[in-house]
Protein backbone atom coordinates (compact mmCIF):
# COMPACT_ATOMS: atom_id res chain seq x y z
CA UNK A 1 0.00 0.00 0.00
CA UNK A 2 1.35 3.37 -0.78
CA UNK A 3 1.56 6.40 1.42
CA UNK A 4 -1.33 7.91 -0.31
CA UNK A 5 -3.55 5.33 0.26
CA UNK A 6 -2.03 4.98 3.75
CA UNK A 7 -3.05 8.68 4.50
CA UNK A 8 -6.61 7.98 2.92
CA UNK A 9 -7.41 5.34 4.75
CA UNK A 10 -6.42 6.77 7.91
CA UNK A 11 -8.29 10.06 7.08
CA UNK A 12 -11.53 7.79 6.33
CA UNK A 13 -10.89 5.75 9.82
CA UNK A 14 -10.54 9.15 11.30
CA UNK A 15 -13.90 10.62 10.02
CA UNK A 16 -15.93 7.43 10.76
CA UNK A 17 -14.21 7.35 13.94
CA UNK A 18 -15.36 11.21 14.99
CA UNK A 19 -19.03 10.43 13.04
CA UNK A 20 -19.24 7.60 15.65
CA UNK A 21 -18.15 9.48 18.59
CA UNK A 22 -21.06 12.25 17.37
CA UNK A 23 -23.54 9.96 17.39
CA UNK A 24 -22.77 8.49 20.74
CA UNK A 25 -22.50 12.04 21.90
CA UNK A 26 -26.19 12.74 20.31
CA UNK A 27 -27.83 9.16 21.92
CA UNK A 28 -26.51 10.13 25.44
CA UNK A 29 -27.52 13.18 25.08
CA UNK A 30 -31.11 12.75 24.13
CA UNK A 31 -31.52 9.65 27.16
CA UNK A 32 -30.31 12.13 29.54
CA UNK A 33 -32.43 14.99 28.43
CA UNK A 34 -35.65 12.03 28.06
CA UNK A 35 -34.62 11.77 31.81
CA UNK A 36 -34.72 15.40 32.41
CA UNK A 37 -38.06 15.51 31.15
CA UNK A 38 -39.06 13.04 33.43
CA UNK A 39 -37.91 14.35 36.11
CA UNK A 40 -39.53 17.61 36.27
CA UNK A 41 -43.06 15.95 35.64
CA UNK A 42 -43.82 15.24 38.80
CA UNK A 43 -43.03 18.95 39.51
CA UNK A 44 -45.79 19.70 36.85
CA UNK A 45 -48.14 17.38 38.65
CA UNK A 46 -47.23 19.75 41.65
CA UNK A 47 -48.32 22.65 40.29
CA UNK A 48 -51.01 21.43 39.05
CA UNK A 49 -52.63 20.22 42.10
CA UNK A 50 -51.12 23.74 43.92
CA UNK A 51 -53.67 25.38 41.23
CA UNK A 52 -56.62 22.83 42.02
CA UNK A 53 -56.03 23.59 45.47
CA UNK A 54 -56.08 27.53 45.11
CA UNK A 55 -59.22 27.45 42.90
CA UNK A 56 -61.35 25.48 45.47
CA UNK A 57 -60.25 27.51 48.08
CA UNK A 58 -60.74 30.98 46.03
CA UNK A 59 -64.24 29.61 45.48
CA UNK A 60 -64.53 28.53 49.08
CA UNK A 61 -63.43 32.12 50.12
CA UNK A 62 -65.76 34.09 48.16
CA UNK A 63 -68.63 32.03 48.87
CA UNK A 64 -67.39 32.94 52.92
CA UNK A 65 -66.74 36.88 52.70
CA UNK A 66 -69.58 37.43 50.58
CA UNK A 67 -72.02 35.93 52.79
CA UNK A 68 -70.07 37.96 55.68
CA UNK A 69 -70.27 41.03 54.86
CA UNK A 70 -71.21 42.64 57.65
CA UNK A 71 -68.90 40.89 60.21
CA UNK A 72 -65.39 42.75 59.78
CA UNK A 73 -63.48 40.13 61.17
CA UNK A 74 -65.08 37.50 59.32
CA UNK A 75 -64.80 39.47 55.86
CA UNK A 76 -61.07 40.31 56.93
CA UNK A 77 -60.26 36.23 57.40
CA UNK A 78 -62.48 35.73 53.97
CA UNK A 79 -60.54 38.37 51.84
CA UNK A 80 -57.35 36.96 53.20
CA UNK A 81 -57.66 33.47 51.85
CA UNK A 82 -59.23 34.46 48.76
CA UNK A 83 -56.02 36.80 48.39
CA UNK A 84 -53.90 33.83 49.30
CA UNK A 85 -55.84 31.39 47.17
CA UNK A 86 -55.20 33.87 43.92
CA UNK A 87 -51.45 34.15 44.93
CA UNK A 88 -51.39 29.99 45.00
CA UNK A 89 -52.95 30.17 41.41
CA UNK A 90 -50.69 32.94 39.74
CA UNK A 91 -46.81 31.34 41.43
CA UNK A 92 -48.51 27.69 39.83
CA UNK A 93 -48.85 29.27 36.36
CA UNK A 94 -45.92 31.35 36.17
CA UNK A 95 -43.80 28.09 37.48
CA UNK A 96 -45.52 25.91 34.37
CA UNK A 97 -45.09 28.44 32.42
CA UNK A 98 -41.71 28.93 33.03
CA UNK A 99 -41.00 25.19 32.59
CA UNK A 100 -42.88 24.85 29.37
CA UNK A 101 -40.35 27.38 27.70
CA UNK A 102 -37.63 25.23 28.85
CA UNK A 103 -35.74 24.65 25.57
CA UNK A 104 -34.33 21.03 25.70
CA UNK A 105 -32.32 21.81 21.91
CA UNK A 106 -30.51 24.47 23.31
CA UNK A 107 -26.75 24.10 24.37
CA UNK A 108 -26.32 22.32 27.88
CA UNK A 109 -25.15 25.31 29.57
CA UNK A 110 -28.06 27.23 28.42
CA UNK A 111 -30.32 24.75 29.48
CA UNK A 112 -28.58 24.48 32.81
CA UNK A 113 -29.46 28.15 33.17
CA UNK A 114 -32.57 27.90 32.07
CA UNK A 115 -32.95 25.42 34.92
CA UNK A 116 -31.74 27.10 37.53
CA UNK A 117 -33.97 30.48 36.56
CA UNK A 118 -37.02 27.53 37.17
CA UNK A 119 -35.13 26.47 40.44
CA UNK A 120 -35.41 29.81 41.89
CA UNK A 121 -38.67 30.95 40.77
CA UNK A 122 -39.58 27.43 42.78
CA UNK A 123 -38.09 28.55 45.51
CA UNK A 124 -39.65 31.72 45.76
CA UNK A 125 -42.91 29.74 44.86
CA UNK A 126 -42.57 27.66 47.66
CA UNK A 127 -42.10 30.41 50.72
CA UNK A 128 -45.16 32.59 49.13
CA UNK A 129 -47.42 29.32 49.48
CA UNK A 130 -45.80 28.24 52.24
CA UNK A 131 -44.63 30.33 54.86
CA UNK A 132 -47.99 32.35 54.93
CA UNK A 133 -49.67 29.26 56.75
CA UNK A 134 -47.97 30.27 59.95
CA UNK A 135 -50.45 32.68 60.22
CA UNK A 136 -53.29 32.02 57.89
CA UNK A 137 -54.06 28.33 58.96
CA UNK A 138 -56.27 30.62 61.83
CA UNK A 139 -58.38 32.47 59.86
CA UNK A 140 -58.57 29.58 57.40
CA UNK A 141 -60.03 27.42 61.16
CA UNK A 142 -62.18 30.58 61.30
CA UNK A 143 -63.92 30.22 57.80
CA UNK A 144 -63.81 26.03 58.46
CA UNK A 145 -65.69 26.23 61.89
CA UNK A 146 -68.07 29.47 60.85
CA UNK A 147 -68.99 27.95 57.42
CA UNK A 148 -69.63 24.38 59.04
CA UNK A 149 -70.89 24.93 62.43
CA UNK A 150 -71.79 28.30 62.65
CA UNK A 151 -69.15 28.58 65.29
CA UNK A 152 -67.25 31.90 65.53
CA UNK A 153 -63.77 31.18 66.85
CA UNK A 154 -62.84 35.17 67.43
CA UNK A 155 -66.31 35.93 69.30
CA UNK A 156 -65.73 32.76 71.17
CA UNK A 157 -62.05 32.29 71.68
CA UNK A 158 -60.44 35.74 71.27
CA UNK A 159 -57.62 35.71 73.64
CA UNK A 160 -56.70 31.81 71.70
CA UNK A 161 -57.22 33.46 68.19
CA UNK A 162 -54.85 36.14 68.52
CA UNK A 163 -52.48 34.27 70.60
CA UNK A 164 -51.93 31.97 68.15
CA UNK A 165 -51.85 34.49 65.03
CA UNK A 166 -48.87 36.05 67.51
CA UNK A 167 -47.39 32.62 68.04
CA UNK A 168 -47.73 32.25 63.60
CA UNK A 169 -45.92 35.97 63.10
CA UNK A 170 -42.88 34.55 65.75
CA UNK A 171 -42.31 31.34 63.52
CA UNK A 172 -42.72 33.56 60.45
CA UNK A 173 -39.63 35.60 61.77
CA UNK A 174 -37.92 33.11 62.98
CA UNK A 175 -38.08 30.62 59.56
CA UNK A 176 -37.05 34.32 58.00
CA UNK A 177 -33.79 34.72 60.44
CA UNK A 178 -32.70 31.15 60.07
CA UNK A 179 -32.69 31.79 56.40
CA UNK A 180 -30.87 34.57 56.61
CA UNK A 181 -28.09 33.25 59.25
CA UNK A 182 -27.72 30.23 56.88
CA UNK A 183 -26.76 32.92 54.53
CA UNK A 184 -23.38 33.68 55.75
CA UNK A 185 -20.65 31.73 53.70
CA UNK A 186 -19.07 30.26 56.79
CA UNK A 187 -22.75 27.96 56.84
CA UNK A 188 -22.34 26.97 53.35
CA UNK A 189 -23.28 23.43 54.25
CA UNK A 190 -25.92 24.40 55.87
CA UNK A 191 -27.86 26.92 53.33
CA UNK A 192 -27.22 24.17 50.70
CA UNK A 193 -29.17 21.36 53.26
CA UNK A 194 -31.93 24.23 53.50
CA UNK A 195 -32.17 24.68 49.39
CA UNK A 196 -32.13 20.93 49.21
CA UNK A 197 -34.90 20.69 51.14
CA UNK A 198 -37.03 23.58 49.43
CA UNK A 199 -36.16 22.20 46.23
CA UNK A 200 -37.05 19.11 45.97
CA UNK A 201 -36.08 16.13 44.45
CA UNK A 202 -37.47 16.39 40.85
CA UNK A 203 -35.27 19.97 39.89
CA UNK A 204 -32.52 18.18 42.04
CA UNK A 205 -32.32 14.85 39.25
CA UNK A 206 -32.69 17.09 36.39
CA UNK A 207 -30.05 19.12 37.44
CA UNK A 208 -28.24 15.55 37.90
CA UNK A 209 -28.65 14.81 34.70
CA UNK A 210 -27.78 18.06 32.98
CA UNK A 211 -24.32 17.61 34.56
CA UNK A 212 -23.84 14.10 33.23
CA UNK A 213 -24.15 15.46 29.78
CA UNK A 214 -21.98 18.42 30.45
CA UNK A 215 -19.32 15.65 31.53
CA UNK A 216 -19.45 13.68 28.73
CA UNK A 217 -19.27 16.84 26.59
CA UNK A 218 -16.18 17.44 27.83
CA UNK A 219 -12.84 17.11 25.78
Amino acid sequence: MELDDLKSAWQILDRRLEQQSALNLHLFREGKLDKTRSSLRPLVSGQVLQILFGAALAIFAVTFWTQHRDAPHLLIAGLLMHAYAIMTIVFAGVTLGRMGRIDYAAPVLSIQKQLARLRRLYIINGMCVGLPWWVLWVPFLQMLFMGGFGADLYANLGAWYWANVAAGLVGLLGTWWLHRWSRDPRRARIAQAIDASVTGSSLRNAQRQLDEIARFEQP
